[in-house]
């Protein structure tokens, strides 16, 4: 196998959405990097896979990312997996891909499931234009800012929220953007899956009447000359 850097997109899921592409890779690879071991221990479990895990997150990477470089140097297959979709995303995929890209090493994607895609493909808004804005500041008054600064983009908008922050977050998105449309997909490809559309205050006090949980991407109709933002 090619000594390089495997971009393993994993299910964000259900586990039945993994590519054949991604099992081949998984098993013929070296080592696999992991984000959360303990998870992609289950997916290897599922499909018969057995390969030598390291952890790989934020507070590591650092003292991981040389260690995996003079692996791939040496002749090895490094895969990079998330917990789960593509890793790259919104985790620290992005730092291990700059230095082994510095390092003259080859980086190949192995394409699959994404959160953020799937959720504005379904959402029923603009697919030819969008801002993948992933999490925003746990502060109010940042994440109010950085609304602000998007407010006249015209593509939509996609977030990624924790459920005890959703409706902190809903409240910006009033206050800043407007009533907007928006299409707010909880647990996707998992049991509970649902995706709830309507305008921001309906998404409040729906979700004011049922309290969030799990994990939740948001897709927000992008400006358009009918809407008139609030400002602070």
């Amino acid at each position: 196998m090619q000594p390089a850097l495997y971009l393993v997109s994993t299910p964000i899921g259900n586990l039945k959405d993994i590519t054949l592409r991604a099992i081949e890779i998984l098993k013929d690879v070296n080592i696999i990097a992991s984000e959360d071991t303990r998870k992609t221990r289950i997916l290897l479990s599922t499909y018969n896979i057995k390969k030598p895990l390291v952890s790989y997150y934020e507070h590591n990477k650092e003292l991981r990312t040389p260690k995996i470089i003079s692996r791939i140097k040496s002749g090895q297959s490094v895969a990079l997996v998330t917990d789960s979709g593509t890793p790259g995303i919104q985790d620290p995929g992005f730092y291990l891909v700059r230095e082994a890209i510095g390092n003259g090493i080859d980086v190949i994607p192995i394409p699959g499931p994404s959160a953020f895609v799937s959720a504005l493909v379904s959402s029923g808004f603009p697919t030819d234009r969008f801002s993948f804005e992933g999490f925003l500041s746990r502060r109010r008054g940042r994440r109010r800012k950085r609304l602000q600064e998007i407010t006249d983009y015209r593509g939509s908008l996609i977030f990624y929220e924790s459920p005890h922050r959703l409706l902190a977050y809903l409240e910006d998105v009033l206050k800043v953007l407007g009533n907007r449309r928006i299409a707010v997909a909880r647990e996707l490809t998992k049991k509970f899956e649902e995706i709830n559309r309507g305008t921001v205050e309906e998404m409040i006090k729906y979700f004011t009447e049922n309290s969030p949980r799990g994990e939740f991407v948001i897709v927000v109709e992008g400006n358009t000359d009918g809407y008139r933002t609030i400002q602070e």
